[in-house]
């Protein structure tokens, strides 16, 4: 937590971070509402439930639904599209070790109205970092969202965390990904011996190659794959992903 009195004004200037409050779920399962700057230096935002759920709306091409998180065994739910697309590139970052979906809200007055508005979704980081993310598609971000970013941003960086709005994802690394996350359980990973997935990738080779080496392809083929999710070993994943994509291990260059 900075040194700040809690008087810095956000965003417009009409805003004192002092005077946000968030809303979440505590341990009894019930909504509590309370000071930001009271709950920020204990609160862990990717151990909390949802602190509301999404509105199925007619129409609409995709459903909110579940995404089953290999970073913590858990389904985290998803609203959209694009939440659902970051949530999975999120699932996929060795830093990343906790997630979770709305797990606050914060409130405050701006003027004569109130303003609320919940981040889709937590990341808590490998060096204890907890980043709080919105996401779009490529129609870009709502007015709503642009209008509360400023206040956001500068408020979380009181307490040392971080917030991102982030665009839409490449879709030829969305599409490869996909593919990967469903190797993404621990028991693709079997079938080979440890470290021998390192050993024949460690100069780079394609990758049908590289699972032909390991033994029988349709039994290897997994492996590979829950390995390039892993980050156990790396590609190029702003191209197509396909049988003659060079693979390496993670961190060794490819020939």
């Amino acid at each position: 937590m900075s040194s700040t009195s809690g008087d810095h004004r956000l965003g417009s200037g009409r805003v004192r971070v002092r005077d946000i409050d968030v809303r979440f779920i505590g341990a009894n399962g019930l909504p509590e509402q309370r000071s930001w700057l009271e709950v920020a230096a204990e609160m862990v935002p990717a151990d909390c439930p949802p602190v509301r759920g999404f509105v199925v709306r007619r129409g609409r091409g995709l459903a909110p639904g579940w995404w089953w998180a290999a970073t913590t065994g858990r389904l985290v739910a998803y609203g959209s599209a694009a939440m659902r697309d970051r949530l999975m590139l999120l699932d996929r970052d060795r830093q990343v070790v906790g997630l979770a979906c709305r797990p606050l809200e914060f409130v405050w007055r701006d003027g004569g109205r109130v303003v609320a508005h919940a981040p889709q979704l937590a990341a808590r980081l490998a060096d204890g970092g907890h980043v709080l993310v919105d996401c779009h598609g490529a129609g870009g971000p709502p007015r709503r969202l642009a209008c509360v970013q400023a206040v956001l941003e500068e408020c979380v960086q009181e307490a040392g965390w971080e917030y991102r709005v982030e665009p839409a994802a490449d879709p030829v690394v969305v599409a490869n990904v996909r593919w990967l996350s469903g190797y993404r359980h621990p028991r693709c990973a079997g079938g080979v011996p440890p470290g021998r997935l390192r050993d024949v990738f460690g100069c780079g080779r394609s990758l049908v190659e590289g699972a032909a080496a390991l033994g029988d392809v349709v039994r290897t083929l997994p492996v590979v794959y829950h390995g390039l999710w892993s980050g156990e070993l790396a590609a190029a994943l702003d191209r197509p992903l396909t049988e003659g994509t060079l693979v390496a291990a993670a961190g060794r260059r490819g020939r």
